[in-house]
């Protein structure tokens, strides 16, 4: 047993169950995006609060994506993704899109790219981006993506999760 092991131990330290590594991250607040794309029988997209910048230089973000999603077969051929980063009126969008079996594009704006990739309306900001690597990792699906094309809007907050659910930050939250 090393050091650490036992240091873990005496400290009162929990052994790292599937359960407690949520209850770590579900108090652990994340911004809002909707990934989208364009599938075999027309736009696809989920929720994700697992975005993540990976470089600046040159720009590449990942997000994961449970192995079981739905959206996984048509994102497992795509080539391209839109990320939507959500402001903070858009918790019908961000609920929409993380519901199962029904039409998740009839209940919000968008529209299409040139390219083909849905964007929707009234989003912080967004990104398109070129699918680098797919990689397997437990139960879920890591993706990174360069991208290559953005824009935001200025003005609006962003929509944040926390322990399950959906939050705006408050004025006293900005830094001025």
């Amino acid at each position: 047993m090393t050091v650490e092991c036992l240091a873990d131990r005496r400290a009162g330290a929990a052994a790292m169950t599937p359960e407690n590594f949520k209850a770590v991250f579900r108090n652990h607040p994340a911004g809002v995006a909707v990934v989208t794309l364009r599938g075999p029988e027309g736009p696809v997209g989920f929720t994700a609060t697992s975005v993540a910048s990976v470089s600046a230089a040159p720009p590449v973000l990942a997000f994961s994506l449970a192995a079981a999603s739905s959206s996984r077969p048509a994102l497992e051929r795509a080539g391209s993704v839109v990320v939507n980063f959500l402001a903070e009126d858009q918790r019908d969008v961000a609920e929409a899109f993380a519901r199962r079996g029904v039409d998740r594009f009839g209940q919000v704006a968008w529209s299409s790219l040139p390219t083909g990739e849905p964007v929707l309306r009234g989003v912080r900001a967004w990104v398109r981006g070129v699918i680098e690597e797919r990689i397997p990792v437990g139960d879920s699906l890591l993706v990174t993506v360069r991208a290559a094309l953005s824009d935001r809007q200025h003005g609006t907050r962003p929509l944040v999760y926390l322990d399950r659910a959906y939050h705006r930050l408050g004025d006293h939250s900005l830094s001025e």
